[in-house]
């Protein structure tokens, strides 16, 4: 499987996330058709190559329509919370304020399409044409923003109000960079420990230290370690912060790593001791082992378990009314809806009465459709959601041979070797119907035949 690794040594924003990834080879007019299923208006991008401190690359900026009196860049995304705003940007200093307003007094003109909460752009994102994985990966970055807000400001995630990161800039980066992943076949992501810089940035509130609350909150989160250096400036942006929780498995020195395209994302700002630039690195890890294991820095997983990782909604509601056939029911149709998962379990509720907690796993951005599910199909008040995440084998199917025929079997990878391995039952039936004999003796056959792909 390919790795994307990116060297943080001069932090990251979203828009030079694109910019190297643009420069990796990532079609730009297919990146733009793809972000027009947005149906976000607006705006137009420009991508150019250039050179920062002597290195060539790729920079993209995103222009809103009302911008005219200077060049725009991607300062948007750098706010911390909803309510504060950066006016130095990541690469640039910005000529008016960055707080967003649905006043007529609003400087530029800005309107509401400027300010919207964390629901209103879950629903942006789900109602386009975008595949699920780029639904997903998108709304789970404003996932990890949204709930570092609402720590910050003692709301919930629903309730926080974007004003920067929620412009249309920001979407588009945090969309475009799903988009970009996916082009490249999304990937392992693998980084080097994050780089954060030093000094003040200015909110509506009054100066704050850099890592700005936000940052600090989401890699906090995730518990990603980040060490300052001695760059006067802010690294790393909220947005960047968050792409970085999302997507890395792991973050450490380069290992075994063999680069087969390295591209450069410029940002604006001429750094002091440093070029403003990231390095994103396209290739594969060489099967050659190091003569001794790396230090990993705490919190982080070897970059040998290459497993998947993912967030899912976790909906549960306790019964102790509702009929078997319904609950049975409502297994079937959230299945056939799209479900991952559903289930249910005996407990025991108030009184001694005797219950079941249902249970549906589905992906996040189905977390709405399902809770609704739940309310009309059954006879819960209310519904709890939990956000998780999984880790995953890299998954596989293969036919095995049987003295009976071919069954398809499931196979699960770490590190490049199968760990799991298991007879597709509807393979097994189907040819245990054509040979007319139990399904049991073809389950039974493709499993030892599916042991042996362990090695």
């Amino acid at each position: 499987m390919k790795i994307l690794y990116l060297d943080l040594f001069s932090g990251i924003a979203g828009d030079m996330f694109i910019a190297a990834l643009l420069d990796l080879g990532v079609d730009a007019k297919k990146l733009e058709r793809e972000l027009k299923k947005l149906k976000l208006g607006g705006y137009h991008l420009h991508i150019s190559r250039g050179q920062k401190s002597a290195i060539a690359g790729v920079k993209f900026d995103v222009h809103l329509a009302h911008d005219h009196d200077h060049q725009h860049g991607h300062a948007h995304e750098h706010s911390h919370d909803a309510g504060h705003h950066h006016e130095h940007g990541h690469g640039h200093t910005h000529l008016r304020s960055l707080k967003f307003s649905a006043t007529p007094s609003a400087p530029h003109g800005h309107h509401h399409d400027d300010q919207r909460n964390f629901s209103e752009i879950k629903k942006l994102i789900a109602d386009s044409n975008l595949s699920a994985w780029v639904k997903q990966k998108s709304v789970a970055v404003f996932q990890r923003i949204a709930e570092a807000e609402g720590k910050i400001h003692g709301q919930p995630a629903e309730a926080v109000h974007f004003h920067e990161v929620g412009a249309v800039d920001s979407i588009v980066d945090i969309v475009g960079a799903a988009i970009a992943l996916e082009q490249l076949g999304k990937p392992r992501v693998l980084a080097s420990p994050v780089v954060e810089g030093t000094g003040w940035i200015r909110c509506a509130h009054g100066r704050f230290p850099v890592p700005a609350p936000a940052t600090l909150a989401i890699l906090g989160a995730r518990k990603i370690p980040v060490s300052q250096c001695e760059e006067p400036h802010e690294l790393v942006t909220p947005t960047g912060a968050a792409l970085l929780a999302e997507y890395v498995e792991s973050f450490g020195t380069m290992e075994n790593l063999v680069a087969e395209k390295i591209g450069f994302g410029l940002g604006t700002r001429n750094n002091e001791t440093r070029p403003n630039v990231l390095r994103a690195v396209f290739g594969s890890q060489s099967k050659i082992q190091s003569p001794k294991s790396k230090t990993r820095n705490a919190g982080q997983t070897s970059t040998a378990l290459d497993w998947g990782t993912d967030r899912i909604a976790v909906l549960e509601t306790n019964l102790d009314d509702c009929a078997g056939e319904i609950l049975g029911s409502f297994v079937e149709t959230a299945l056939v809806a799209g479900a991952l998962d559903v289930f249910h379990t005996p407990i025991q509720m108030k009184k001694n009465r005797p219950g079941v907690l249902l249970t549906v796993l589905c992906a996040e951005t189905d977390a709405d459709k399902f809770s609704e599910l739940l309310l009309r199909e059954t006879t819960a008040f209310g519904v709890r959601k939990t956000i998780a995440e999984r880790r995953k084998l890299r998954r596989e199917f293969a036919g095995v041979k049987t003295a009976f025929g071919k069954v398809t079997v499931k196979i699960g990878r770490l590190g490049g070797k199968v760990v799991q391995a298991a007879p597709e039952f509807e393979s097994a039936k189907k040819l245990a119907a054509q040979k007319k004999v139990p399904v049991k003796l073809i389950y039974e056959a493709a499993m030892r035949a599916a042991q042996s792909l362990k090695r």
